[in-house]
């Protein structure tokens, strides 16, 4: 590492000043139908090992870049933060509570607090439900506001995105993916949250219209002072939106660090692979250089030792039998690899 000190993490003490968010030691498995053959037989079920292990924090006002191939586990770490999935082991701190073992009651009273954007802007809302519908249904759910300011706020909410009361009484149907997507951001701060999660949230829209919700979500945060987890596979759009960046491979961290640390030195040769693939727009310094030889392996099974070693051009021994552990180096770095770049 040369001479950067390296710290196990395994012995750091919760740091819960500043901490919104924190992960720790996620597991969510999905359990495979076994047919009836395998059933009477009592063959061992099988398991999709969506997430492995997965624990890192977010501070108040941090914006967080979660990155990797499709299949990662990024989506399910969302849905496991929110509690849309049950954890299968493992803890989730918001603002320093504990998230994992609470009563419907309070989940509902502190999922006012956190929000979520999700990537498909159609299929996140109902179609049967008009704009106004929509967020009014947020706004009662959770007593934002009285009967009578409710008319007041969703028109604040349309314009702070964008849009207007001229489109309340229209369905989703009848809008743009663009439209669509400020419209489900409405709905998501129509609860006043703190903590917010952008599921990639662009990548359903046309190249013309993304940057137009990236910036409308960075004035969004600024002004209300949000906490984000942005999850994207596009690393020139968390380049610039995320101070910190966290890179997932088959359900586990490999690297977190600050965005601009990250990008400029890579320590993990996964991560240099994928920041090796963004595209260039010099077609005189494209090359082929960031291919990965060999498939990604199955998530239902997984292979031994480091997961990426399959398909590591430095992969030795000791890389397929050992599993590095996640540690954090003194410059605050965070590596899991047996042999570094750096």
């Amino acid at each position: 590492m040369k001479g950067d000190e390296i710290i196990n993490m395994n012995n750091s003490s919760r740091d819960v000043d500043n901490v919104v968010i924190e992960v720790k030691d996620l597991y969510k498995w999905f359990p495979l139908k076994q047919s009836i053959l395998e059933y009477a037989m009592k063959r061992p079920k099988k398991y999709v090992k969506a997430v492995n292990g997965v624990s890192f924090k977010i501070n108040k006002g941090c914006t967080v870049g979660l990155v990797g191939e499709s299949g990662c586990g990024k989506s399910t770490i969302a849905r496991c933060i929110v509690r849309l999935y049950d954890l299968t082991e493992g803890s989730i701190f918001f603002n320093n509570k504990n998230f994992t073992d609470i009563s419907s009651e309070q989940l509902r009273l502190e999922r006012a607090k956190m929000q979520m954007i999700f990537q498909d802007p159609y299929s996140s809302l109902n179609p049967r439900m008009s704009v106004y519908e929509t967020i009014e249904e947020m706004l009662k759910f959770h007593n934002v506001v009285s009967k009578d300011k409710i008319h007041d706020r969703i028109k604040d909410l349309l314009e702070m995105t964008g849009l207007s009361m001229d489109v309340a009484d229209r369905f989703p149907g009848e809008f743009s993916g663009g439209q669509r997507q400020r419209i489900g951001i409405a709905r998501s701060l129509s609860s006043n949250p703190e903590f917010l999660i952008a599921d990639e949230p662009v990548s359903a829209l046309d190249v013309s219209i993304q940057a137009q919700i990236l910036n409308l979500l960075v004035d969004l945060k600024e002004k209300f002072n949000l906490t984000v987890l942005f999850i994207s596979h596009d690393l020139n759009v968390v380049k610039h939106i995320a101070e910190r960046i966290v890179v997932m491979y088959l359900g586990s961290i490999v690297e977190m660090g600050d965005t601009a640390d990250v990008f400029e030195n890579p320590y993990h040769p996964y991560t240099e692979v994928l920041l090796n693939a963004i595209p260039d727009l010099n077609p005189e310094k494209r090359t082929l250089e960031y291919v990965i030889e060999g498939e990604l392996p199955s998530p239902t099974d997984l292979p031994k030792g480091c997961k990426f070693h399959p398909r590591c051009s430095r992969c030795q021994n000791i890389c397929k039998k050992i599993n590095p552990d996640l540690k954090i180096l003194k410059c605050g770095r965070q590596i899991a690899c047996h042999f570094p770049l750096k």
